[in-house]
C-alpha cells in the first residue's frame, strides 16, 4: 500500500481509532516530525492532546543501522534488534564515537525543549497513550519510547503507523496492548518510499505547529 501523504495515512488511522477512543482520555505521542503529520489527524478526530517525544537516532558509522536512540529524558536505549554480543562488539569498536554522538544528541534535544510542544510525564499519566510513527522498520524509536514510558502509569498503550516491517510488527505485538498498522512489508524500502509527498518540516516548525493546535483547541 502506498499513500498520497502522511496526512492521508493519518486520516485512515483516525477512522479506525475514532469509534473506540473518541470519548477516552487519550494522548497522541508522535515519535518524529513525520509522525506528527500522521498523529495530527488522529488527535484532531479524537480531540485529544498531540505531543512529540524528542528522540535522536544514533547511527553506527559506515552502516545504515541505528545503534539506538537518546530520548529527551537523557536516557539511551539500544536498538532491541541487536543481540548482547553485537552491542558489545559495536560498543568496543566505536566507543568514543558513539559516546560523543550521544552527548551531541542530548544537546540538540535540550536546545528544543524550551520551545514547548514536547512531552512530560504528567500529561500521560492515567491516559491511553497512542504512539504514532510514520513508518516502523527496526523498532529503534519504539524501543526508546517504551523505555521512556516505563516509569509512567498509563491506562493502555496503542501503536498506530501506516506501514511497518514484519520483524517490527512481531516485536510490537509483545510491547503494545493494541496495534493499528495499515500495511506490513516483507521488504521494507525506507519510510519515505511509501509516500508520494515527503514534505516533512523541521523540528522547530513541528513544535510550533503542535503549540498552535493546542492554542486553537483551548
Amino acid at each position: 500500500m502506498y499513500f498520497e501523504s502522511r496526512t492521508q495515512a493519518g486520516q485512515i488511522l483516525a477512522e479506525q481509532l475514532f469509534e473506540r477512543y473518541r470519548y477516552e482520555n487519550c494522548v497522541v505521542v508522535a515519535l518524529s516530525d513525520g509522525a506528527v503529520q500522521v498523529g495530527e489527524q488522529i488527535a484532531g478526530a479524537l480531540h485529544c492532546l498531540l505531543t512529540l517525544l524528542l528522540i535522536e537516532d544514533i547511527q553506527i558509522p559506515g552502516e545504515s543501522l541505528s545503534f539506538g536512540g537518546v530520548s529527551q529524558s537523557g536516557g539511551f536505549t539500544y536498538n532491541g534488534s541487536f543481540s548482547s554480543g553485537e552491542i558489545d562488539e559495536y560498543t568496543s569498536e566505536f566507543h568514543g564515537y558513539l559516546e560523543e554522538q550521544k552527548r551531541e544528541a542530548f544537546q540538540r534535544i535540550n536546545r528544543l525543549l524550551g520551545d514547548g510542544g514536547v512531552i512530560d510525564h504528567d500529561m500521560l499519566r492515567d491516559h491511553v497513550v497512542i504512539l504514532v510513527a510514520d513508518g516502523v522498520d527496526n523498532n529503534a524509536a519504539m524501543d526508546v519510547a517504551i523505555d521512556f514510558l516505563k516509569p509512567i502509569r498509563i491506562q493502555r498503550l496503542v501503536v498506530a503507523t501506516p506501514v511497518a516491517s514484519i520483524p517490527a510488527v512481531d516485536k510490537l505485538h509483545m510491547l503494545a496492548d493494541e496495534l493499528h498498522i495499515l500495511d506490513v512489508k516483507e521488504n521494507y524500502m525506507g519510510t519515505n518510499h511509501y509516500y508520494e509527498v515527503n514534505d516533512i518540516p523541521s523540528h522547530e516548525d513541528t513544535i510550533a505547529k503542535i503549540n498552535q493546535i493546542v492554542l486553537n483547541w483551548r
